[in-house]
C-alpha cells in the first residue's frame, strides 16, 4: 500500500489517509440526502425523478468515481453531483412545463460529459480556463451560491410570492406583472415546515461556528430529530414491511437516455450551461485542492496530476448521468480531509467505499424532512458566496460584469442567464475601455471571449429568452 500509493513519499501514512477520507465523506455526505431531494422536488415526482432511484445513482456514481480518482491519479479529491448544477438541472425540467423529461435532462449531462472530455483531451479545457476573467470566474460561483440559497428559501417556504392584479393570471404562462403586482415575502412562520427550516440553518451555523466536522451533515441530523417531535418525520416507515435495507438495483435509471426527444428542444442551451459551469467549478476545487496538499510544490508533476484527475473528473459527468443523477463533479468538501493530513489516494478511496457503504441507508436518508435539506442548501450559498471578497467591484469594468452575473442567476431563476449577461457585458465594457484610451488599465479579452458572446447573442437571438 506503501508503494502503490507512495505514502512515505508524501510525508504521510495509512491511519492518517483513512482518518482523512473519512472527514471528507462527512462533510460532503449530505448530498445523499440533498441530491435526491433537488433532483426529484422534494420527493414531490415534479420532476418525474424517483428519489430512491436518485439516492442510489448518488451514491455509486460519488463512489465509484472517487475511487478511481484515487486509484487512477492517486489525488486526495472525492467526487460527487454537484450543488448548483442539480439545481439547473430540476430548474429547466420544471419550467418547461412538460416538454423536458429526466431522460433528456440525463442526456444533456451525458452529452456534456462527452464534449467535457474532448476539451480536456484536446487542452481546450485549459485554453477557456485562460480566456474567462477572474472576476467572472469568482461571479459565476457567488451567483451560483444565491441561487441554491434561493431553492432552499423557496423549498423550505420562508420565501412567498405574493400576486395582487386586476387581470386574470394564465397557468403554465409567462405573465408579463408590474413592479407592484409581485412582491416576494417572508412566508408563514405559523408552518412547520418554515420554523424547522430556520430552526436547521441556526443549528448548522453553530456547529460551523464551533468548527465541528461534518457540521452540515450533523446539522440535517439534528435538525431531522427535532422534526420528529414536531411530528414531520414519520420513523414506523423503518419497521415497514415495503421498506428493504438492501439497495433495491431494479429502480437505477441506467443509461435511461432519450436522445430522440433532445431534437425537439433548446438542448444546445442546455449542454452549454453543463459544460460552461463545470469548467470553472472543477477547475477550482482541482488546484484549490493540489496547493492545499502541497503537490503543486513541484509544478511540473502537480501540472501533470491535475491534469490527469481532470481527465477522471471529466468521464465521472458521463458517468453520473449513465447512472442517473446530475453533474458530477469535484467537491471542495475535498479540503477538509486535506486539511487533516490527506494527502494521497488513499484519502478518495476510503471516502468512495464510505459513499458505496451509504448505499444501506437509504431507508434512514428517506426520513430527512425537505426543511432539513433546505437549510443545508442556504449554508452551502453562503459557503460559495465567500469568493465575491476576490471581486474589485472599485473597477466598473470589472464590477459591473460580475454584478449581473451575481443577480442574473438567482433573480430570473437560471444559471445561465447570468453567465451569457457576464460574458456580453464584460466584451462590451472591456472593449469601450480600450478603445477610449482614458483608463490606464489595458483590458485583456481573449479571441474566445468574442467567440462566446456571439454564441450567447445568437442563443437569445434564435432560442428566445424564456424557459
Amino acid at each position: 500500500m506503501d508503494r502503490f500509493f507512495k505514502l512515505k513519499q508524501n510525508g504521510t501514512t495509512v491511519r492518517t489517509e483513512i482518518m482523512a477520507g473519512i472527514t471528507t465523506f462527512m462533510t460532503m455526505a449530505y448530498i445523499l440526502a440533498v441530491n435526491p431531494d433537488v433532483l426529484s422536488a422534494f420527493k414531490s415526482g415534479a420532476t418525474g425523478g424517483d428519489w430512491t432511484a436518485i439516492f442510489l445513482a448518488t451514491a455509486i456514481a460519488a463512489g465509484v468515481m472517487t475511487i478511481a480518482m484515487g486509484l487512477f491519479v492517486n489525488f486526495p479529491v472525492a467526487l460527487a453531483p454537484g450543488m448548483g448544477l442539480n439545481a439547473y438541472f430540476a430548474t429547466i425540467i420544471l419550467s418547461s412545463q412538460g416538454k423536458f423529461t429526466f431522460s433528456m435532462a440525463l442526456t444533456a449531462v451525458f452529452i456534456s460529459g462527452i464534449i467535457f472530455l474532448i476539451l480536456t483531451l484536446t487542452k481546450i479545457r485549459q485554453m477557456l480556463l485562460v480566456a474567462i476573467p477572474d472576476s467572472l470566474k469568482h461571479a459565476i460561483t457567488v451567483g451560483i451560491g444565491l441561487f441554491i440559497a434561493i431553492i432552499g428559501f423557496k423549498n423550505s417556504g420562508i420565501l412567498s410570492v405574493a400576486v395582487e392584479t386586476t387581470k386574470d393570471i394564465p397557468a403554465h404562462k409567462y405573465t408579463e406583472l408590474l413592479s407592484f403586482e409581485s412582491i416576494l415575502h417572508l412566508g408563514s412562520l405559523e408552518d412547520k415546515g418554515v420554523v424547522l427550516t430556520i430552526i436547521g440553518i441556526l443549528l448548522i451555523s453553530v456547529f460551523m461556528v464551533l468548527r465541528l466536522r461534518g457540521a452540515i451533515l450533523i446539522g440535517i441530523l439534528a435538525t431531522t430529530v427535532i422534526g420528529y417531535f414536531m411530528g414531520m418525520v414519520n420513523l414506523g416507515s423503518l419497521t415497514s414491511a415495503d421498506t428493504t435495507w438492501v439497495p433495491d438495483m431494479t429502480k437505477l435509471r441506467f443509461a435511461d437516455f432519450d436522445f430522440a426527444g433532445i431534437m425537439t428542444t433548446g438542448i444546445v442551451s442546455v449542454i452549454a450551461t453543463f459544460t460552461f459551469v463545470e469548467l470553472f467549478d472543477t477547475f477550482g476545487t482541482m488546484v484549490g485542492t493540489a496547493n492545499r496538499a502541497g503537490i503543486m510544490k513541484n509544478k511540473e508533476e502537480g501540472n501533470k496530476r491535475v491534469g490527469k484527475a481532470m481527465f477522471v473528473d471529466a468521464v465521472g459527468v458521463s458517468g453520473g448521468a449513465l447512472v442517473g443523477t446530475s453533474t458530477v463533479t469535484a467537491f471542495v468538501e475535498s479540503a477538509a480531509g486535506v486539511a487533516e493530513g490527506g494527502r494521497t489516494g488513499l484519502t478518495a478511496v476510503t471516502t468512495g467505499v464510505c459513499f458505496l457503504l451509504a448505499l444501506f441507508l437509504a431507508p434512514i436518508a428517506m426520513l430527512i424532512p425537505g426543511s432539513a435539506t433546505a437549510a443545508a442548501l442556504i449554508v452551502v450559498g453562503v459557503l460559495m458566496v465567500q469568493s465575491i471578497r476576490e471581486i474589485d467591484f472599485q473597477d466598473f469594468v470589472l464590477a459591473i460584469p460580475a454584478f449581473l452575473t451575481i443577480v442574473l442567476m438567482p433573480f430570473t431563476y437560471n444559471i445561465a442567464n447570468g453567465i451569457s449577461f457576464g460574458i456580453v457585458t464584460y466584451v462590451v465594457l472591456a472593449t469601450a475601455s480600450n478603445l477610449s484610451g482614458k483608463s490606464q488599465t489595458r483590458y485583456p479579452i481573449h479571441w474566445l471571449m468574442w467567440v462566446l458572446a456571439i454564441l450567447v447573442l445568437a442563443r437569445y437571438i434564435f432560442i428566445g429568452s424564456q424557459g
